[in-house]
């Protein structure tokens, strides 16, 4: 049995009193953690203050991103050896928006990958089609591409313990989702790309998120399907109260 991850992604919202004061009345909720996994992902400037606020809670904190190399002279960036100094335990690697925004390419998220494993970091790997690949029926083949190339030189233990995280760009914070059957759909083709590449045991064991305009409206059906493992949040994971409805479907999911 695949256990349920609820991730937030606060992407560049909050101060850090508001990031504190969210984990504080957060950490007040009745969460059980050995129905579902709770993560924030926070700006980096927030990570070292919110895992000394959320220890010895059911809350993890992750990173929204992270360079491949443990140290050197790469201005502004932070290292999976950085991350793990600070008691961070997860991280986002390849977000569409890092891919659009800041040239991350299929190469780049592999070596991040394997740089988070050594790190002792869990990734929790973005892919995801454009709506121009969807109408032209290429998801699948876009989607499998980018989680082979993510999974490239990878142990099957690292696979298993990865995160995949399906998240089609042109639904994301823009209102917009794929229904229910095609989310799960598409995280079914994941897991055979897997399967293909992996087998049997770490496909039935890795887990995949769906991300796109997931809100407490949508959750439960999105969680009712077969290979949807949680979702990886934008907008709904600003408010507790919103955040918190989202874990309590996954608890019962």
């Amino acid at each position: 049995m695949r256990k349920p991850v609820i991730a937030g992604n606060w992407k560049m919202y909050k101060t850090l009193a508001e990031a504190k004061d969210f984990v504080e009345q957060l950490k007040e909720k009745q969460v059980d953690s050995n129905k579902i996994e709770t993560v924030i992902c926070a700006p980096a400037l927030f990570l070292n203050s919110l895992v000394q606020v959320a220890k010895d809670s059911f809350i993890s904190i992750g990173a929204q991103t992270m360079h491949e190399e443990k140290e050197g002279a790469f201005t502004g960036e932070v290292s999976g050896n950085q991350l793990q100094d600070l008691g961070v335990q997860y991280v986002v690697i390849g977000h569409s928006e890092r891919r659009q925004y800041f040239n991350e390419t299929d190469e780049s998220v592999n070596k991040k990958v394997k740089a988070a494993f050594e790190n002792n970091l869990t990734p929790i790997i973005c892919v995801g089609e454009t709506l121009e690949q969807r109408e032209q029926n290429e998801t699948e083949s876009i989607v499998s591409t980018q989680v082979m190339a993510a999974l490239e030189g990878l142990s099957e233990e690292n696979v298993k313990n990865s995160i995949i995280a399906y998240e089609p760009i042109w639904a994301i914070g823009t209102g917009k989702t794929a229904t229910a059957d095609d989310a799960n759909d598409v995280c079914q083709a994941i897991r055979e790309t897997v399967l293909d590449g992996f087998g049997e045991e770490v496909s039935s064991s890795v887990r995949i998120q769906y991300g796109g305009s997931v809100k407490p409206e949508n959750i439960e059906e999105l969680l009712s399907k077969e290979h949807i493992d949680g979702a990886l949040v934008g907008g709904a994971s600003l408010q507790v109260d919103s955040f918190v409805k989202l874990l309590e479907a996954g608890q019962n999911a």
